[in-house]
């Protein structure tokens, strides 16, 4: 880009104050104009548009879980997640498979078509499953610039003293949103780990309730989301999870889980800012 810049900087400049003379063209064809940059050269060196072969507008139908009021910022408290790597390569066919029965699915948070992303093993392991995800502590709710600090003070003050403990994801689930407007192909916590995240859920809730602000709900049932569509399709997801289920267990034993991690800390998203809450060093 530093080359192309520098090239068009050396060109003749028709609005140039210089007094310097420059050469009759009477008998001279006017030169060609330059061509414009190439688009590659525009995007970001990590960019994903030119590697992928998606619709940018597949994100425009989404709809904002709360309308955006100047002056309002987004709060969302969650536990970090990441999947370990042996698991990933089960979890990419299981997507795979998902995808071929539920068209319009997308990767969360990148939006990117799983059709798309199931054309290659590799891209499909590191953008769907490679990223972070989320176990949602509280709704993501909207807070007025002057309750910031005193939000994340409080959640510090409750939630500072954390034990390290394991995180058991042992079951696949959908998930529709209040509005009825996204569904979600998640994997949810039933066993190991539902005790301290739901005692962490009401501390977060004792937070939320002296700020004014809605509460979790009131059977939570902590999960990270892998997939979503628009609408709610639930039933498509639920069947093709069951068609799933019943052919990973031909002929063997039911799994007891699917992947496990270790809790390693709380944080509190406020607009485009990450708050840590508690984090813990690796034992």
């Amino acid at each position: 880009m530093d080359a192309l810049i520098a090239s068009y900087a050396s060109c003749p400049d028709s609005d140039s104050d210089s007094d310097t003379p420059r050469p009759k063209t009477e008998n001279h064809h006017a030169p060609e104009p330059l061509p414009p940059p190439p688009i590659s050269l525009l995007r970001p060196p990590n960019s994903l548009e030119g590697k992928l072969n998606y619709s940018q507008t597949a994100h425009l139908d989404r709809i904002r879980s709360f309308p955006h009021v100047e002056g309002n910022y987004a709060l969302h408290v969650f536990i970090p997640v990441y999947i370990p790597s042996s698991p990933k390569k089960g979890l990419a066919q299981f997507l795979k498979k998902v995808a071929s029965l539920v068209p319009g699915l997308h990767a969360v948070d990148v939006d990117i078509p799983l059709n798309i992303l199931c054309k290659d093993d590799n891209k499909l392991e590191q953008i769907a499953l490679g990223r972070e995800f989320h176990i949602s502590l509280g709704r993501t709710v909207p807070i007025r610039v002057h309750q910031i600090d005193s939000v994340v003070t409080m959640l510090r003050q409750k939630l500072q003293f954390q034990r390290r403990y394991w995180i058991d994801f042992n079951k696949w689930e959908v998930f529709v949103n209040d509005d009825q407007t996204r569904s979600f192909l998640s994997l949810e916590v039933i066993a190991e780990g539902l005790a301290e995240i739901t005692r962490q859920i009401q501390a977060v809730n004792a937070v939320y309730r002296l700020h004014n602000l809605p509460e979790f709900y009131e059977d939570p049932r902590p999960h990270i989301s892998l997939a979503w569509a628009l609408g709610n399709i639930s039933d498509s997801l639920k069947r093709a999870i069951e068609e799933m289920r019943r052919h990973i267990n031909v002929g063997g034993a039911v799994r007891k889980h699917i992947f496990t991690c270790k809790f390693n800390g709380i944080e509190c998203k406020i607009g485009s800012k990450t708050y840590k809450i508690c984090k813990f060093s690796e034992d």
